[in-house]
C-alpha cells in the first residue's frame, strides 16, 4: 500500500458534493502474485446498495389483487345469479318424477308383503284342512307371480291407497287426542271450534283419496280389504251406513234440546231413505249383470262372437258401480256434515270423538281376533 497523498488539483469541481463513501466490502487477492481486479464505480455501488433496500413486493400480486378485488366487486353488483323458468321447471319435473318413483316402490314393496302374508295364511289353512280330511278338489287360476287370482292381483293405485290410508288413521289418531284434550280442559268455544274444523278437513282429505282409487280400482273400495275383518262387517258400498252411525254416537252426544232430537230423526230418515234407494239400484245392477253374464250357454263350449260381445255389454253394466260408490260416499259425507251443523261445538267434539272411539274398538277387536289362540 501506497502512503496517501494530499490530492492539490481535484479532478471535480469544488462545489459538487462529494458522493458516499462505500463500505470497505470489496474483495481481496487470492494470491500476491495475482493481478488486481478492477474496483468497481461508484455508480455500480450505489445501483447495488439501492436495489437491495427497494421493497421486495412483487408486481404481480398487486395486479392479482386489484383483479380479484375487480371481479368480487363486479359480482357484488350483478348479485346472486336465478336460473332461468326453464331450469326450474326441470328441477320441478325431477323431483315429481323421483317422487312418483319413491311411491311405486313403496307400492311394490307393501304389495309383495301383502301376496306373501296372504299366501301364508292360504298354506296355513290348506294343511288345516288337509289335516282335518277335508279333500280340496279343482284347481286355481294361477297369476303372473304364481299366486292365486284374488290373492296376487291387487293394482298399484290399490296399494298406494292403502299405504295412503294408514297414514291417514296416524294423523287422524293425532287429530283425535288434541281433540280429547281440548274438551277436557274445556276451552272456549271459539277456540275449541279450531279442532274441530281440523278434524272435518281431515275427513275431507280421505274423500279425496277415496275418489282417486275409486277411478282406478273400485272394487278394492267395495271389497272393503282396506278396513279390519270386524269393520268389513259392517261395510256398506265401500264404506260404513251413514244411519248406522247416528245410532250409535246419538247417546254419546246429550243432553240434546228437543229441536236438535227433531233435527237428528230427520235427518236420519232421509239418509235411511237415501241408502234403501242406493241399495235397490245396486241389487238391480247385480241382477242384471248375473242375467248378462248367463245369457248364453254355460255348458257348451261358447260362440267367440257372442262371448266377446257379451262380455262388452257386461262391461258397460259394471262401469256403473263407480258411480253408486260416490254416490254412497257423498252420502256418507253430507250426513257427517248436516249432523254436526245441528249440535253445538262442544256436542260436534264429543261425536267426532265417539265416532273415531268406535272404530278404534272395531280395529282393536280384529286384532284380538287374529291373534286369538286356535284349536287344531
Amino acid at each position: 500500500m501506497r502512503p496517501p497523498t494530499l490530492n492539490i488539483f481535484p479532478s471535480q469541481p469544488m462545489h459538487v458534493d462529494p458522493l458516499p463513501k462505500v463500505s470497505m466490502g470489496l474483495a481481496l487477492p487470492q494470491a500476491s502474485g495475482s493481478k488486481r481486479p478492477p474496483e468497481p464505480s461508484m455508480e455500480l455501488a450505489n445501483a447495488r446498495t439501492e436495489v437491495a433496500s427497494a421493497p421486495t413486493e412483487p408486481p404481480k400480486t398487486k395486479r392479482e389483487g386489484n383483479r380479484k378485488g375487480a371481479s368480487s366487486a363486479s359480482e357484488q353488483q350483478e348479485g346472486p345469479r336465478t336460473p332461468d323458468p326453464k331450469t326450474l321447471r326441470r328441477l320441478a319435473q325431477n323431483r315429481e318424477a323421483a317422487r312418483k318413483s319413491r311411491l311405486r316402490k313403496k307400492a311394490y314393496i307393501q304389495q309383495l308383503e301383502s301376496s306373501r302374508m296372504k299366501l301364508s295364511q292360504l298354506e296355513q289353512e290348506l294343511q288345516r284342512a288337509r289335516s282335518q280330511g277335508i279333500y280340496v278338489g279343482g284347481g286355481a287360476v294361477v297369476g303372473e307371480q304364481g299366486l292365486p287370482v284374488g290373492i296376487s292381483n291387487i293394482s298399484t293405485d290399490a296399494a298406494v291407497f292403502d299405504m295412503e290410508y294408514t297414514r291417514w288413521l296416524e294423523e287422524h289418531h293425532r287429530l283425535m287426542c288434541e281433540l280429547r284434550a281440548a274438551v277436557q280442559e274445556h276451552l272456549p268455544e271459539n277456540e275449541l271450534r279450531l279442532f274441530v274444523d281440523n278434524t272435518l278437513a281431515h275427513y275431507n282429505e280421505m274423500m279425496n283419496l277415496k275418489s282417486m282409487v275409486a277411478k282406478s280400482d273400485v272394487f278394492h273400495l267395495v271389497s272393503g280389504m282396506w278396513r279390519t275383518p270386524a269393520e268389513r262387517c259392517f261395510m256398506w258400498m265401500g264404506d260404513f251406513r251413514p244411519s248406522e252411525l247416528i245410532k250409535v254416537v246419538l247417546n254419546h252426544i246429550e243432553p240434546l234440546t228437543e229441536q236438535q232430537i227433531l233435527g237428528i230423526c230427520g235427518l236420519q230418515q232421509s239418509t235411511q231413505g237415501a241408502e234403501e234407494a242406493l241399495s235397490q239400484g245396486l241389487e238391480a245392477l247385480n241382477h242384471s249383470l248375473s242375467e248378462t253374464i248367463a245369457s248364453d250357454s254355460l255348458i257348451s263350449p261358447p260362440n267367440m262372437a257372442n262371448y266377446m260381445g257379451q262380455m262388452a255389454v257386461a262391461m258397460n253394466k259394471l262401469s256403473t258401480l263407480e258411480g253408486f260408490v260416490r254416490q254412497a260416499d257423498n252420502l256418507r259425507h253430507q250426513t257427517l256434515h248436516r249432523m254436526l251443523q245441528i249440535l253445538t261445538t262442544r256436542q260436534a267434539a264429543r261425536c267426532l270423538i265417539a265416532i273415531s272411539e268406535y272404530f278404534y274398538r272395531l280395529r282393536a277387536l280384529s286384532s284380538l281376533w287374529l291373534s286369538r289362540p286356535r284349536q287344531e
